[in-house]
């Protein structure tokens, strides 16, 4: 890599001349599900000392970020900590959040809290302290800006390797090209907007929230608005409410009121490992009643504290009578128009469907992500990559996509793939299990030679 000569896998050093030519695996995207697949590359080197896993991973940010945007101080995970990098994996692995605790002398504080949910900000810093031991396997500040067939794009039998480009300006040239036999896509989600409504100086997604508020003189936010019904909308609105005790605060959002998440033990089992083998083999109409019944689990809810904290405020505001957090109930923003220093929002209320506007000087939209879609990533490879007849990548169970024959190399899916395994494909839940799962897959593949009856056509599309 970039950052040295040379990079010891277990007890094997990788010389400069490998770190240059061709990995085992090639990771792009060095977010929570990447750093716990290098967990589980390290556990696979150490179990077999002689023949690890080559790897390196290329991450477009400047450092390991995890929703840094929102970092609030009061939010919390909605996991247990158990659910970390790697304890369903191993619970005797030295990098648990337990082992973090430990390291950073606070797991006693921590248990003595009597809450296994911990803030984020502490999550974060337990990315940061695994990220700490794999810092020399990953490449920061890169992007990977192409992936292409050998030189040439032929030859006979089932190509086993591609070439990844990978700018960054440290490197000479500015370009960098390593092969690889195995590709891990862990490029995290999109941040969605609402429909005709674009980012600019007053209006932010839920995503750059904290970014953009530390910009701002906060004295010159008198009116804000918050769109989304979920716990990022939620706890943003109580950050300002409280940050901003001088400001009124509009909560905009498309139900009554906001709906608490399931969080209950049998709706959790959705989350379950298991339960991935059960939707990944279950019938079409199994996986949609898993979707129906049990969206509320994740999306566009939030925890019942925040929900409460938020009706305390507007009981408070109704004591006073000064009306700062504004429930603006079944509606929709149809498009804002920046206005100088502010925002002009066209809000259609559903009540009567009569349009409205609303001034305000910051509009935050907590309106979610779209999955990821390796699709221009992946350039010339997705010809070889099989699609389902809605045009989703069809997915192996051990989250490979499936390709022709003439590609034989691994191309394995860290995110979008919801439709072939169900709804903790985007999450935390399962993360340790699932990178074991392909760190399995990758050592399988890796070391049997491609087969014959593989369809020797040439690579000539």
């Amino acid at each position: 890599m970039e950052t040295g000569e040379s990079l010891t896998v277990g007890s094997h050093t990788l010389g400069k001349r490998d770190m240059l030519d061709t990995y085992d695996l090639v990771g792009v995207g060095f977010g929570p599900s990447n750093l716990s697949l290098a967990t589980a590359l390290e556990e696979y080197a150490e179990n077999h000392p002689d023949d690890p896993i080559t790897a390196t991973f290329f991450e477009r940010q400047h450092s390991l970020g995890w929703h840094r945007g929102m970092l609030l101080p009061s939010a919390k995970m909605q996991i247990s900590y158990l659910k970390d990098l790697v304890t369903f994996r191993n619970p005797t692995s030295r990098l648990s959040f337990i082992s973090y605790l430990h390291a950073k002398n606070r797991l006693a504080l921590f248990v003595n809290n009597q809450d296994a949910y911990p803030t984020r900000k502490e999550f974060h810093d337990y990315l940061k302290w695994v990220e700490s031991h794999f810092s020399r396997w990953v490449t920061y500040s890169s992007q990977v800006s192409g992936i292409a067939l050998p030189s040439g794009g032929a030859g006979r039998g089932p190509v086993d390797q591609v070439r990844v480009e990978v700018r960054n300006p440290s490197f000479p040239g500015g370009v960098r090209t390593v092969n690889a036999r195995n590709l891990v896509v862990s490029t995290g989600l999109a941040p969605k907007m609402p429909a005709n409504v674009m980012r600019g100086r007053s209006v932010w997604h839920s995503s750059e929230f904290l970014h953009r508020f530390n910009e701002r003189d906060p004295g010159s936010l008198q009116r804000v608005a918050v769109v989304g019904a979920g716990q990022s909308a939620a706890e943003i609105v109580r950050f300002l409410y409280d940050k901003l005790p001088h400001a009124t605060v509009s909560a905009i959002i498309p139900s009554y009121g906001y709906s608490v998440a399931d969080d209950t033990p049998f709706a959790n089992k959705v989350f379950d490992a298991g339960t991935v083998d059960e939707y990944y083999h279950g019938s079409q109409e199994a996986k949609d009643a898993i979707w129906n019944y049990h969206r509320n689990t994740n999306y566009a809810v939030a925890d019942g504290d925040v929900i409460r904290d938020l009706h305390q405020r507007v009981y408070a505001d109704e004591l006073t009578g000064d009306q700062r957090l504004r429930m603006v109930n079944l509606s929709r923003v149809e498009g804002v128009r920046q206005t100088g220093d502010g925002a002009r929002i066209t809000i259609l209320s559903k009540l009567n469907e009569q349009s409205y506007p609303l001034d305000v000087d910051v509009l935050v939209c907590a309106t979610g992500y779209d999955a990821m879609d390796p699709t221009d990533l992946l350039g010339e490879l997705d010809a070889y990559c099989l699609r389902d007849r809605n045009g989703r990548y069809r997915v192996e169970r051990d989250y490979r996509i499936v390709t022709t024959p003439e590609l034989a190399v691994g191309i394995y899916l860290q995110g979008g793939t919801e439709h072939t395994h169900g709804l903790p494909s985007s999450l935390l839940s399962n993360m340790a299990i699932r990178s074991g799962e392909i760190t399995d897959s990758v050592a399988a593949e890796t070391k049997i030679p491609a087969r014959p009856e593989m369809a020797p056509a040439l690579l000539t599309r």
